[in-house]
């Protein structure tokens, strides 16, 4: 049923349909497929490299944070500070000479520790005098959000207090020798250090630093500018922070630090951003649909038009017989099949025409007794072998293979069958380039199958030369040697590579492989041997094409051949245009 439609399809739209259902859509769902693998992989691969500079964001954050406890721990067991800080002094002289004594702590901390912004020593002792890195614990100080929270801290190790412009890491000092007064140093980080930390992250979102009870304290945006929901009197609950409708988030915690325990880097990335040209890349998908329905549409009419509209015209002519009208059809030497059916048909007319005409008892009479003979040596052919019998076999062959799912020797008995055709059937001593390029594909198919995945080719060719004709078998000698004498006897992968290219009115045709080469010596004894009458078996099929060019081309053909042992071999011939 499905035949009796395909049959009342005009031809113009078989071939439209044949497009579409064989190219079109598949090359459409294969762009569809290609770009949503791309979308995930990409997506995937943007969530790994976030996650990596979140984990590198949260080890160098943490690192500028443990420089600062490190540098509260040493001021916190240094006795000479605690002896400073705890002494009730008469004199300004005694003050200034104690004070010389821990001068260098604080220069030390200055130097090594770039990081750090400002360190500030707080004490009630009422003969501090305030100079440099030590002031005096007043109520102003006492009223600060920072000190309300380590009032009542017993702890001997640092507390961590961030604000929405800085970090700062907070100790009290305490001695058991000297408890007559409270001791508390505050160490800011770098603003400037951490803002360009930030900066050159390569996390593409927003970055937030959460306490241990998920409220965001710090935040920067993806340019680097702080979060402006983030201020002195607010923070941001985790449900608070900003999240685009896709978001990526990926939150590292800090675990077994003691002042850091609990505290988050929080990133948030937006996924349509990361996404973009890769969404950008999707219209192209439906660009290239209407291109790829658009022109070939046009092809196949502009083709399908030409093919109609002759095979119309032979249509017309075959019924004007009916009429013994023999009216030849205008023939202009069209190559295709519909112009071969143009001049077989008017050949059929004009001897049909002839049989009428003049001898056409005599003609039926002398074709019966043809068609006897005829009959009579198919009757003796029936229990030859043929080509045709082999070419069938051949074809049986392939098409078991194919049921059986060994394409690769279906192709290659496909590649066996059309060799062994066109050296029978080929009874032109000239065919096009086109053709001999057919020759040599299927040859070097077959010595891919025979060495597996051992041999690889490549063949660039100037279209423009592809119909002009050529000594048939002109190529296929050198194609042969260089794959069976230059790569089937080396280790590794066998590269062979075909040029065929226009030059100075020439077709030069050059092939190059990586094969086990020869050495100068070996080089000129087989140029010897082309030139001169020298047995050298191994390379006749070469010699017999280099005879049949210079006889066909005389001295307008030339021939080269450059080798080192062990990197193979080039053969270049060089052949006039006409």
């Amino acid at each position: 049923m499905l035949n009796l439609r395909l049959h009342n399809l005009k031809l113009r739209n078989k071939l439209i349909f044949i497009y579409v259902i064989c190219v079109f859509i598949p090359i459409v769902l294969t762009n569809v497929m290609f770009y949503q693998v791309t979308t995930i992989n990409i997506k995937n691969q943007k969530t790994a490299d976030a996650e990596q500079a979140i984990t590198l964001l949260q080890a160098e954050l943490g690192a500028l944070i443990d420089d600062a406890a490190g540098t509260s721990y040493l001021y916190s067991i240094d006795n000479q500070l605690s002896k400073h800080l705890n002494t009730n002094f008469t004199s300004y002289e005694s003050y200034v000479e104690s004070l010389s004594t821990i001068s260098n702590l604080f220069n030390r901390a200055d130097q090594e520790y770039k990081t750090l912004g400002s360190v500030t020593i707080m004490s009630n002792n009422p003969s501090i005098l305030t100079s440099g890195h030590i002031i005096k614990l007043e109520d102003e100080i006492r009223d600060t959000d920072w000190y309300s929270q380590i009032k009542n801290y017993n702890h001997t190790y640092p507390h961590l207090y961030v604000t929405y412009d800085s970090i700062s890491v907070i100790q009290k000092l305490s001695d058991p020798s000297y408890v007559n007064y409270e001791n508390v140093v505050k160490i800011d980080l770098n603003s400037t250090y951490i803002t360009q930390m930030l900066t050159l992250s390569s996390f593409e979102g927003d970055i937030y630093f959460l306490d241990p009870s998920n409220q965001a304290r710090y935040g920067r945006l993806a340019g680097g500018q702080p979060s402006e929901l983030i201020t002195a009197d607010r923070t941001l609950s985790l449900e608070q922070i900003p999240k685009p409708n896709k978001a990526i988030v990926i939150g590292k915690q800090y675990q077994t630090n003691r002042y850091l325990g609990g505290w988050t880097v929080y990133g948030v990335l937006d996924e349509e951003k990361i996404l973009y040209d890769v969404r950008q890349s999707g219209q192209f998908i439906l660009w290239f649909a209407g291109i790829n329905i658009l022109v070939p549409t046009l092809v196949i009419l502009i083709i399908s038009r030409s093919i109609h509209t002759r095979i119309r015209n032979i249509l017309k002519h075959m019924k004007s017989v009916k009429g013994k009208n023999f009216e030849r059809i205008p023939f202009n030497r069209e190559r295709d099949e519909v112009g071969e059916l143009a001049v077989e048909f008017n050949r059929m007319s004009e001897r049909i025409e002839n049989l009428i005409n003049d001898v056409y008892i005599v003609e039926i009479q002398k074709k019966e007794l043809e068609l006897r003979e005829r009959q009579a040596q198919l009757n003796a052919l029936h229990s030859q072998i043929n080509p045709h019998f082999l070419f069938n076999a051949l074809e049986t062959i392939r098409m078991r293979s194919l049921m059986n799912g060994e394409t690769q020797t279906a192709k290659t008995i496909q590649n066996m069958a059309r060799i062994f055709r066109q050296s029978i059937l080929w009874n032109r001593s000239f065919v096009t380039i086109r053709e001999e390029l057919e020759l040599i594909e299927s040859f070097l198919e077959i010595q891919k199958y025979r060495f597996d995945s051992k041999l690889e080719y490549h063949i660039e060719i100037d279209q423009s030369l592809m119909d002009i004709e050529i000594p048939k078998m002109a190529f296929l000698p050198f194609v042969e040697n260089a794959s069976i004498h230059g790569i089937e006897n080396m280790p590794g992968i066998g590269y062979i590579t075909i040029q065929i290219v226009q030059e100075h009115n020439q077709i030069v045709f050059m092939i190059t492989d990586n094969g086990v080469g020869m050495d100068q010596e070996k080089i000129k004894e087989l140029i010897h041997y082309f030139h001169e009458d020298a047995a050298m078996g191994e390379s006749i099929g070469m010699k017999n094409v280099i005879t049949r060019l210079k006889i066909c081309y005389g001295e307008s053909f030339d021939f080269t051949i450059t080798s080192d042992q062990g990197k193979g071999s080039r053969i270049t011939l060089r052949l006039p245009m006409g």
